[in-house]
This record gives C-alpha cells, sequence and structure tokens, in this order.
C-alpha cells in the first residue's frame, strides 16, 4: 500500500493559503543547477527484494571496512572494541522497542538508565548537570552555543580555529541568526591566541580539546578570560575516551560541555547514529536544552524516575522553549551507558591509557621516517603528521595497499593551502603491531 497523506486538493489548498501559484514556485529560490530532475538517476523502475540486495551488497562490497584493514582514522569518528554484551543488551525488547518516557509509571526501566546515563556524563565532563543526550557533538555543540547566547543576552561566539570545522560549520549553521559567529585563526598543532578576541560583546568562546588536529589546551587560562569579561567557556570533547586521562572540563572551568558519545559503547557507523552529550553548571540548568530525567518517590515512598525538566517546544510554550529538539538518542546512550558500567572507572583509566600508549608509540615511529614531522605537540590518541607532499593523494595510495592511513587535513579544510600536507592519524586500542608495520611500511614507500 503507498503512503499518499496528501490528495490533490489539499495540496492546492496548502499552495492557495501561503500564495504559492505552483509546486514550482515552492523551489524559486533555489538555483536551477542545484535542481536535479528524476531523469538523472539511472535507476530502476522495480526489482524485487532479492535482487536489491544483491545490487546493494555489491555496492558495499567497494568499500572497504574499518575492520578489514589497518585503520588510523579519527577526527570525531573512533574505532574502539565494543563489548559484544552491549549490543546484546539494547536489543532486549524492553530497551529496543521503548520510544520515549511520557508515562513514568511504564517507562521506569528507560528513565533509569537515563538517570544514570546522566550521572555518568556529569562524572566524566565534570560539571553538576547533565541532560539526557541530544543528536551528536556537532549539534549539541551549536546548541551550547545559543544557550550561552541565552544566559548572556550576548550574541558573539568566538570557535577556536582547532575546532572540528564541521562543528563549526553547524554552529554557523544554527546560530547565524541569533548572533555573530567569529572563527580564530587556524594553527595546526598549536594553541591560537583567542583570549586577545575576547571582548565586552562576548558570549561564549568554543575551545575543543584535544582539538582537532589532537593537542591537548590547557582551558583554566581561556575560562579565566571569559569570566573576566562576562563569557562562557563551552569546551568540545570529541573523543570522550580521552576523558578517562585527562583532566575534566569541569575542574578547568568550562561552563558547558559539548562532546561526542561515539567512542564507548557505540560502533563507528562513519556519521551516525552517534549520541551527543551535554553538561552543565546547576545554575545554568534551565536554560539547557533537551530532557533531563530525575529520582523521586512516589505514594508509597519507592525510588522512581521521571522527566524532571523537559525545555522544548513539545511540552512548554513556544516563546519559553529553550530549543525545538524533538527527541533524545535513547537506544545509543544507553548503549553508552552499559559499556561504561562494564568498564567501571579503572576500566576506563586503563582503556585511556592503552590509547595514549598506542599513539605514543606510533608517533615516535612515524617520527623516524625521513621528511615525517610530528606536529602536535601534546596529544591523547590522535595527532598531526606534516608529510613532504600532498596527504590526500598518500592517503589514496596506501588505501590501494589496504592500509586506512588517516584524514588528510585539506578534506576537513578544503580552502586552507596549509593544510595540504597535513594527515591526522589516531591509534586506539584496536590497533596492533602489525598495522602499525603496515602503516609505516606503506607510508615510507609512498613518500
Amino acid at each position: 500500500m503507498r503512503y499518499l497523506p496528501l490528495t490533490v486538493d489539499d495540496r492546492r489548498a496548502m499552495l492557495t493559503r501561503i500564495g504559492a501559484s505552483d509546486m514550482d514556485a515552492l523551489y524559486q529560490d533555489v538555483p536551477a543547477s542545484a535542481i536535479v530532475g528524476l531523469s538523472a538517476f539511472d535507476l530502476p523502475d522495480t526489482q524485487g527484494e532479492l535482487e536489491v540486495e544483491r545490487a546493494l551488497t555489491k555496492l558495499a562490497a567497494k568499500n572497504t571496512a574499518a575492520g578489514a584493514a589497518p585503520f588510523f582514522c579519527g577526527a570525531g569518528a573512533y574505532k574502539h572494541h565494543v563489548p559484544s554484551a552491549v549490543d546484546h543488551l539494547i536489543q532486549r525488547s524492553e530497551f529496543l522497542t521503548s520510544y520515549t518516557p511520557y508515562q513514568p509509571e511504564i517507562a521506569q526501566g528507560t528513565l533509569q538508565y537515563l538517570f544514570e546515563f546522566q550521572t555518568q556524563v556529569a562524572l566524566l565532563t565534570g560539571m553538576e548537570v547533565a541532560n539526557a543526550s541530544l543528536y551528536d557533538g556537532s549539534t549539541a555543540t551549536a546548541e551550547a552555543v545559543l544557550m550561552a547566547q541565552r544566559l548572556t543576552k550576548r550574541g558573539k561566539a568566538i570557535l577556536s580555529g582547532g575546532l572540528h570545522p564541521h562543528y563549526a560549520e553547524t554552529v554557523e549553521t544554527v546560530a547565524n541568526l541569533s548572533g555573530i559567529v567569529t572563527r580564530a585563526p587556524v594553527t595546526p598543532g598549536s594553541a591560537e591566541d583567542i583570549i586577545a578576541l575576547i571582548d565586552d560583546e562576548t558570549a561564549c568562546v568554543v575551545v575543543q580539546s584535544p582539538d582537532v588536529f589532537g593537542l591537548i589546551r590547557n582551558l583554566r587560562p581561556i575560562a579565566e578570560a571569559a569570566h573576566a569579561r562576562g563569557a562562557l567557556l563551552i569546551a568540545v570533547v570529541t573523543e570522550i575516551v580521552s576523558l578517562g586521562l585527562l583532566e575534566s572540563p569541569g575542574a578547568q572551568g568550562a561552563d558547558i560541555v559539548a562532546a561526542e558519545g561515539q567512542s564507548i559503547g557505540n560502533g563507528l557507523n562513519f556519521g551516525g547514529p552517534y549520541v551527543g552529550l551535554f553538561a552543565t553548571r546547576e545554575k545554568f540548568l534551565r536554560q539547557m536544552p533537551g530532557r533531563l530525567t530525575g529520582e523521586t518517590v512516589d505514594a508509597e515512598g519507592r525510588r522512581g524516575y521521571v522527566l524532571t525538566l523537559s525545555t522544548r517546544e513539545q511540552h512548554i510554550r513556544r516563546e519559553k522553549a529553550t530549543s525545538n529538539i524533538c527527541t533524545n538518542s535513547g537506544l545509543c546512550c544507553l548503549a553508552f551507558t552499559i559499556h561504561l558500567s562494564l568498564l567501571g572507572e579503572e576500566g576506563l583509566t586503563r582503556l585511556a591509557r592503552i590509547n595514549h600508549a598506542k599513539a605514543s608509540a606510533l608517533a615516535d615511529r612515524l617520527a623516524a621516517l625521513p621528511g615525517v614531522e610530528i606536529v602536535t605537540s601534546a596529544f591523547f590518541n590522535e595527532f598531526t603528521i606534516k608529510l613532504p607532499k600532498a596527504a590526500a593523494p598518500v592517503v589514496d595510495a596506501l588505501a590501494a595497499r589496504g592500509v586506512i592511513a588517516g584524514v588528510p587535513a585539506s578534506r576537513l579544510l578544503p580552502r586552507d593551502a596549509n593544510a595540504a600536507n597535513l594527515l591526522i592519524v589516531a591509534a586506539t586500542e584496536t590497533n596492533t603491531d602489525e598495522d602499525f608495520d603496515a602503516l609505516v611500511g606503506a607510508l615510507k614507500d609512498a613518500i
């Protein structure tokens, strides 16, 4: 059965109401070069399920899976081992089929794990409160900027040059109508002088640590400078495992922490579904986007869980809503919670130490290659190297040899000529000495 929600009369009535003569008039502001007709797609009209499965399998075979080759990509998405217990537990019917905890009397299990998830995020980030997750790290960063603008009643947001470019673009897209977004210069491997950009119009300073080039940033002086001007510090973390070893953003003075939680419990899945982490100070609680689960007692004194705060348009009047976020990444944050519970505090620290040791060992081997320079001075499990030639063709050459060498910085910064020879390399607990041998050997031949 086809799903056709609108009749011809329905569409005609809607077009008349908004003053459009026909469907084409809706797209009159879209450049003609951006409109693609159906004839441009070489797709068969119909195929059976078996034929479609064969065709898609053939297409998928053109890709090299992350687990099928030595893999060193990072730059915001990381390959970590996820215990099989995680997938087994999240696929239990009571979790997999639950939608959203509107009715606490029948959603205690969902509400309880959300409460535990929030507790884990608050402890990891060093903050006082955390919400029940957002879509991903980039949209969490954009929401953090909007929140800072509401709190300070200022419009200027300063983005560090080390902030992941995709995150920066998301902030600019979301916050372009609520204020001015200023990007600091990109200085791979070193910290830009972002403090000099802070003024009395600044709502927030957004700093990622470790940054997109892998550099660990000292947030304290930035937090102090921002607070002296009445601005807030937003700390961004794309590799959440790093907080098993590094000092938390909250301890360094951050006011809001926006992070990507994919590294714990969630597969690489190049692009999603991911899980955005969001935490802040308790005094800013009512301006926090998303939803918050709280602990309470019922009429008989038994412990229970409820949605304590949900500041979105579906629950309160639009003029009082802090965001139009529709939901949270429920199943992904459950996977995060299970994996982190299995690790425990000691396990997370041990995992983080292994990651750092792997990356340090790889950096030493790469630095010994003629013409290779380690750009990042202080890193966790990711660093940037400078090659004697453009990095993108080298990555392609290594891919042809079955080695996924990393992310060329030029793919993230296509208009920055200084990024051409830079390669961002990540190493995690999943990499072996044989992987290192393959990368070093192939890179030596390619350069």
